[in-house]
């Protein structure tokens, strides 16, 4: 299947804002939230703490109005520089580009399968800076198949989980998890679209070089495709 026409067909599968996390935010309670290198605020936070930059994000919440901040996706991010599992010497080696669209909100919020789907695969990515909790779901609609990635839950959402079980639209499929269990963050959920999960279970790469970025632009598209946070 043609790219571009992948792209329209992923596009159509929703009309309107469909949540990711607890259906009692409405789209009015979001608020794009700028983690990127450009933004020269974050010259004064301390990105390599957590909690840090929580009390950045309950700022921007409080002083906007709003109850959720989201974005990220393309971003080139500074905060993944406090890892080794990201980190590098050579800037073109370096992951800090970031493939999927964060929403920040508290821990414990409940996680909501946009669509339709079953459980392709679950693992706890232990890693400082990884996802932790993380959970991979299969969607396909006639010849239509891609996949979605939901990262930084809580422990406690990967039991009673089982490879093939069928998830509806709209149903909760986990809640977020603490900073000392999603890989040492603030508390969000890393959303992810991919169209092709190669041989990965439970993982793939959220964060990208310069060099790959080309094909995971490809191969990871805008999660507002399907979300549509207007």
């Amino acid at each position: 299947m043609k790219h571009e026409v992948f792209l329209e067909r992923l596009a159509k599968l929703t009309t309107t804002f469909t949540p990711v996390v607890d259906a009692a935010y409405e789209v009015d309670a979001y608020r794009f939230l700028d983690l990127s290198v450009t933004n020269t605020i974050l010259e004064e936070v301390d990105t390599a703490s957590a909690e840090a930059i929580q009390v950045y994000i309950n700022t921007f919440l409080a002083k906007t109005g709003g109850q959720v901040a989201y974005g990220g996706y393309l971003e080139k991010r500074s905060i993944y520089d406090r890892s080794i599992y990201f980190n590098n010497a050579n800037p073109d080696l370096k992951r800090n580009i970031h493939l999927g669209l964060d929403v920040w909100c508290a821990a414990g919020t409940a996680i909501l399968a946009p669509l339709a789907s079953v459980v392709h695969s679950f693992k706890d990515n232990r890693n400082y800076g990884d996802y932790g909790p993380c959970i991979v779901l299969k969607h396909q609609f006639d010849d239509l198949v891609f996949y979605t990635l939901y990262g930084h839950l809580s422990r406690k959402s990967l039991n009673g989980l089982s490879v093939g079980q069928e998830i509806k639209a709209g149903a909760v499929i986990a809640n977020l998890g603490e900073s000392h269990e999603n890989g040492e963050y603030s508390p969000h959920l890393h959303f992810q679209i991919i169209k092709d999960i190669q041989d990965f279970k439970g993982d793939y790469p959220g964060v990208s070089t310069k060099a790959n970025l080309e094909f995971f632009k490809e191969n990871c598209p805008d999660p507002q495709l399907l979300l549509k946070i207007i």
